[in-house]
């Protein structure tokens, strides 16, 4: 039974937001060419001023790059027209940087489903990461993770190689979305 449940396709969509961050993104993105993972990186504005190479490396690497706002506010917070700012802002430094303008918008502080959230940033324990994720997923799953934390890219490492044991594929949100 083990075998047959092997054999019928899974995907899960890794994402990480909040960077791109000059310390952990470039390992996050070593460990998932390494594993030959397409992921999707939610991006601050704030954060790619100095770390456009990094960019440019996810866009070379056929990673999907989204809008996390510039300053990560919470939109429902704030006027229509800083919002609007907020977004706009990011989409254009990030076109200024891959020459594609985003198309998906990751709100920060946005509802999700409590299973798929890794809760990285409030542990930042990576036996803690794994327990949150591992049992949760299935196939379509989006799994939540922020690429500024050490435990993160440790858990990354164990969640890559067990989910790949359990016969899953990565994609990107637009390939789940999309479809």
């Amino acid at each position: 039974a083990a075998e047959a449940e092997k054999s019928v396709p899974r995907r899960a969509a890794l994402t990480f937001d909040d960077g791109p961050n000059a310390c952990y993104t470039p390992e996050v993105l070593e460990i998932l060419k390494e594993n030959e993972i397409p992921a999707t990186f939610f991006l601050q504005g704030q954060c790619l001023a100095g770390n456009e190479e990094i960019v440019r490396r996810m866009h070379a690497e056929g990673h999907l790059i989204g809008n996390h706002t510039f300053h990560h506010v919470q939109l429902t917070k704030v006027s229509e027209e800083e919002a609007r700012e907020e977004v706009v802002k990011t989409s254009n430094a990030i076109y200024e940087i891959t020459g594609e303008y985003p198309v998906y918008i990751r709100p920060p502080f946005g509802e999700w489903r409590e299973g798929l959230d890794s809760r990285d940033w409030e542990s930042q324990n990576t036996a803690s990461i794994c327990s949150e994720v591992l049992p949760n997923v299935k196939d379509g799953s989006i799994i939540l993770m922020h690429d500024g934390y050490r435990a993160t890219v440790e858990a990354l490492r164990r969640i890559v190689k067990e989910l790949k044991e359990e016969g899953y594929t990565f994609v990107t949100v637009r390939e789940l979305i999309e479809e």
